[in-house]
C-alpha cells in the first residue's frame, strides 16, 4: 500500500482491483455473498489508510472484477488462453500466490491467466505487485502478445516478512500481521510478541518495518525520513537515513526492546485517524459486521446421563436392598 501512496504522490493514475472472482477461485476461501460485502470494505479502508498517509486520492479507482470479468469478450480471451496454456504452466506461474495442492480446483488454474488478461482489461501500462506475483507477470510478458494484446511493464515492491516465523505478513497468522483497525494495545501486545532478533537485519520483520513503512511514510508526509527512538537513559536515537538505523542495529546501539517500543509508538500514531474514521462511519462499521461476521460461540449443552427404564431400575434396587438383608442376616447367623 506503501507503494500505491508513492505513486498517486508522483501523480499517477491509480487502478485498484478488488478481485472479487480471483478470491472465490483461489480454493474458494470465502463464499461470492461474503466476498460482495468484503469488497466493499477493502475499498472504505484503503481510502482511509491512504488519507492518513496525506496522499491525494482524486487520481485513484477502483474497478471490480467481475464488473468485466463475465463479459463475452474478456470470456472469449479467457478461453484462448486456457487453450494454449499447458497445466503445468498455469501452476508454475501461480505458484507463489495460489494454494498449490496435490490435486488442484480448475479455478486456481484460471487464476494467473486471468490476472494476466486484466492487465488489457483494465486498459493499464504497468500492474504492479509484490515479489511473489513475478511469475503471474512472466506469463503475461510470454503469452499476452500471443492473443494480441501488448506486453506492459511490471513493477514489484518487497514482501515486508512477518512479525513471526512465516516469510511474509499472512492473514492466516494473525500475529505476523497488524490489522489497520488494531486497537493501539493490540499494536503493542503483537509488536511484543514478535521475533526480532538482536544484531540480525536479514528476514527481521520488525525492522523490515520500519523501513518499508514507517520511513517511507514520514517521506510522503513530511518530506524527508525520520524517526525517533526513545531512551530512558540518554538522548532519543534519531535516525533520517534507514543504514544508519541498520548499522546501529547490528552493533546494539539501537536494541530489539527500543525499537520494538519506538515502532508501537510510531504506528500507532499512524493509525489513529484510521481508527476514528472508522468510529465515525456507522456506514462501514456495518459493512465490517457483514464482511467478517463473528462467529457464534457453540453453547456446550449438558448431555443427560440416560438412567435407563424405570420399572428395571426400581426392580435392580429392590434386588440390591435384598442382597443386603441376606448378608446382615448371614452374619449375625455366624455369631
Amino acid at each position: 500500500m506503501t507503494k500505491i501512496a508513492e505513486l498517486l504522490h508522483a501523480g499517477c493514475h491509480v487502478k485498484i482491483l478488488l478481485a472479487d472472482l480471483h478470491a472465490y477461485l483461489d480454493n474458494m476461501k470465502a463464499p461470492l455473498e461474503l466476498i460482495e460485502q468484503r469488497v466493499k470494505y477493502y475499498e472504505f479502508i484503503v481510502k482511509s489508510l491512504l488519507r492518513a498517509v496525506g496522499v491525494d486520492i482524486s487520481k485513484l479507482e477502483f474497478i471490480k472484477g467481475s464488473s468485466y470479468q463475465k463479459s463475452e469478450n474478456y470470456t472469449m480471451d479467457r478461453f484462448k488462453l486456457e487453450g494454449m496454456t499447458r497445466i503445468s504452466v498455469a501452476q508454475k506461474a501461480g505458484a507463489e500466490v495460489v494454494k498449490q495442492t496435490t490435486d488442484p480446483f480448475l479455478g486456481g488454474l484460471t487464476y494467473p491467466l486471468m490476472q494476466a488478461l486484466d492487465e488489457e482489461y483494465l486498459d493499464v501500462d504497468a500492474q504492479l505487485g509484490g515479489l511473489d506475483q513475478r511469475k503471474i507477470f512472466t506469463f503475461a510478458l510470454e503469452n499476452l502478445p500471443k492473443i494480441g494484446y501488448k506486453v506492459r511493464a511490471h513493477l514489484m515492491h518487497s514482501m515486508v516478512p512477518g512479525l513471526g516465523e512465516a516469510q511474509k505478513m499472512s492473514s492466516s497468522e494473525p500475529d505476523s500481521k497488524i490489522d489497520l483497525l488494531d486497537s493501539a494495545e493490540v499494536v503493542a501486545k503483537k509488536l511484543k510478541k514478535a521475533v526480532c532478533v538482536p544484531k540480525k537485519i536479514e528476514g527481521n520483520g520488525v525492522v523490515a518495518f520500519v523501513e518499508h513503512v514507517i520511513f517511507r511514510v514520514a517521506s510522503l508526509k513530511n518530506g524527508k525520513a525520520h524517526f525517533v527512538v526513545e531512551r530512558r537513559e540518554g538522548e532519543p536515537l534519531i535516525y533520517d537515513d534507514i543504514q544508519k538505523l541498520k548499522e546501529d542495529y547490528e552493533a546494539d546501539i539501537l536494541t530489539p526492546q527500543l525499537l520494538k517500543a519506538a515502532l508501537t509508538k510510531a504506528l500507532n500514531e499512524l493509525l489513529d485517524p484510521i481508527r476514528s474514521e472508522f468510529e465515525a462511519s456507522e456506514e462501514w462499521q456495518k459493512i465490517a459486521e457483514l464482511a467478517y461476521p463473528a462467529e457464534a460461540k457453540q453453547q456446550k449443552v449438558k448431555k443427560q446421563k440416560d438412567k435407563g427404564d424405570p420399572a428395571k431400575r426400581a426392580a435392580a434396587l429392590a434386588a440390591k436392598a435384598g442382597q443386603l438383608k441376606i448378608n446382615e442376616w448371614g452374619s449375625e447367623e455366624s455369631k
